[in-house]
């Protein structure tokens, strides 16, 4: 007996649409409403820009040590070299991402992955460090430019009932890309052991790039962004595209008075006042303090990996630095799947134990791991075991806890009004975190010493415990416009 669609006797809106549910001939409803083949390859495409950012990113560590030999990179240059990503992620995140508003969802969510194609070849062609900067600028740029878009084109395309499992679930990917570029650097490193090899890590996302701007031609634009530009018609048009239905005619919706709708709010001073100040510091502090740790030992766990046994290559050749350098892949590769699996933890916990514990149980976890990779750095010789146990560990809890609950909760903490602009300015925020760790660390693990910047990342992660717990606000299972 095939399900049917029963016809709503009155105006609906676009949601209304996506979320109705199906009922059987004999009129018992099914459980949920099931998401069409074009709903669950819009879903797909999206999360492509997360786990480039993290193949990205993370594959950066790997490349830094080639690079330095090559240039003969300072710290300070090694900080700008890390930083200059993570930099255009900022920036492109609160300059490009509202783009989406104004040209609409799918030729930002296109012609991101264009500019992010045109700075790949561009980073992997450069003739010397200031022209990587740009390109690797450039790259951010691209990347953060996606972090709002799909979220964006995720949010208007599902059930609502399904929408926070689905946006963790896109945001896992940093994790897989994380991992994916790490074990696919070492492999190609051991292939190819050359200081110039470096250039092939930024070559080898053209092709996956190339099949996702592909893939987004054929996506269909938002329905809601269509209806609130008033072209009703297209609107009709793309939502039966994404559905897989014939029977929608949103030309009889119901359109809510747009004057009704909360104004969003431009004004950063407004996230400072009142009520609205718990909240900020609640979505933006704990981020801040987690990328500062998450970022500084995803980037240059290969490094730190590495200086724990590099002595043993023997000096400062070619051969030597690469025998370092594929050390600090291997391991790296192997620690990053603590990341897959504390997001695929937090996925299944998030509606269970909530946002605010896990987030505290994630910072206090990390905490441990750092701990127990110190235990491992310290002494002449090392412990790889123990340092690599440490920072899976790390790797776990932070992304079963700060990682995934800052990012969901940044976009759920906020009434409507001020949700848009209180979740960029929570995502700008740990960035800043990133930016400052990744140009910051060289310099200090040359200052002061890798085990005591570790001991400076077991401290913020407790801070974001305690920053959790004093400025807690659960959102769980709470309906977002009640805030």
């Amino acid at each position: 007996m095939a399900p049917y669609l029963c016809p709503f006797q009155m105006t609906q809106t676009v949601q209304a649409y996506i979320e109705e549910i199906p009922a059987w001939s004999s009129g018992t409803a099914m459980a949920s409403a099931p998401l069409s083949s074009m709903q669950w390859l819009v879903w797909s495409l999206a999360t492509a820009g997360k786990f480039f950012e993290g193949m990205i990113v993370f594959m950066g560590g790997i490349a830094l040590p080639l690079l330095t030999a090559e240039f003969g990179l300072g710290d300070l240059a090694k900080g700008a070299m890390t930083s200059a990503t993570l930099a255009g992620i900022l920036v492109g995140a609160l300059v490009f991402g509202g783009l989406a508003d104004r040209f609409g969802r799918k030729p930002v969510f296109i012609g991101e992955m264009v500019l992010l194609l045109v700075a790949l070849i561009g980073a992997s062609t450069s003739s010397g460090i200031a022209v990587l900067l740009v390109w690797l600028f450039v790259i951010g740029l691209a990347l953060g430019a996606d972090y709002p878009t799909a979220h964006l084109v995720i949010s208007e395309s599902i059930p609502a009932s399904i929408r926070g499992r689905l946006v963790l679930g896109a945001f896992s990917f940093q994790a897989i890309g994380a991992i994916a570029g790490t074990a696919i650097a070492a492999v190609v490193l051991a292939q190819k052991p050359e200081l110039s090899t470096w250039r092939l890590f930024y070559l080898l996302p053209v092709i996956p790039v190339i099949l996702v701007i592909w893939g987004r031609l054929f996506l269909p634009e938002s329905s809601h962004w269509l209806v609130s530009q008033g072209r009703h018609e297209k609107a009709e048009k793309q939502l039966r595209k994404l559905l897989n239905r014939k029977d929608i005619d949103l030309l009889r919706v119901e359109i809510a008075d747009r004057t009704s709708t909360p104004k969003r709010s431009n004004n950063f001073a407004k996230l400072f006042k009142s009520k609205q100040r718990r909240r900020t510091i609640l979505a933006s502090l704990p981020w801040f303090l987690q990328d500062l740790s998450t970022y500084g030992i995803g980037i240059f766990t290969p490094v730190i990996i590495a200086a724990a046994f590099g002595a043993k290559a023997g000096g400062a050749d070619v051969a030597s630095i690469i025998h370092d350098d594929l050390i600090g892949a291997k391991g790296t590769a192997l620690i990053d799947i603590g990341f897959l699996v504390g997001i695929s933890v937090a996925i299944y916990l998030a509606d269970r134990w909530g946002r605010i514990p896990l987030q505290i149980t994630g910072f206090i976890g990390c905490a441990a791991g750092l701990f127990v990779a110190l235990i491992g750095r310290s002494g002449g010789d090392g412990n790889l075991p123990l340092i690599v146990v440490g920072f899976v560990i790390f790797q776990f809890m932070t992304n079963l806890g700060p990682n995934s609950q800052t990012y969901l909760s940044a976009g759920e903490v906020f009434p409507t009004k001020y949700r848009g602009i209180g979740a960029g300015f929570a995502a700008a925020s740990g960035k800043v975190g990133a930016v400052l760790t990744a140009f910051c660390f060289p310099l200090l693990m040359a200052s002061i010493g890798t085990e005591r910047l570790l001991v400076l990342l077991l401290i913020t992660s407790l801070l974001g415990a305690l920053a959790t717990w004093l400025f807690r606000v659960e959102t769980k299972g709470l309906d977002l416009e009640s805030l």
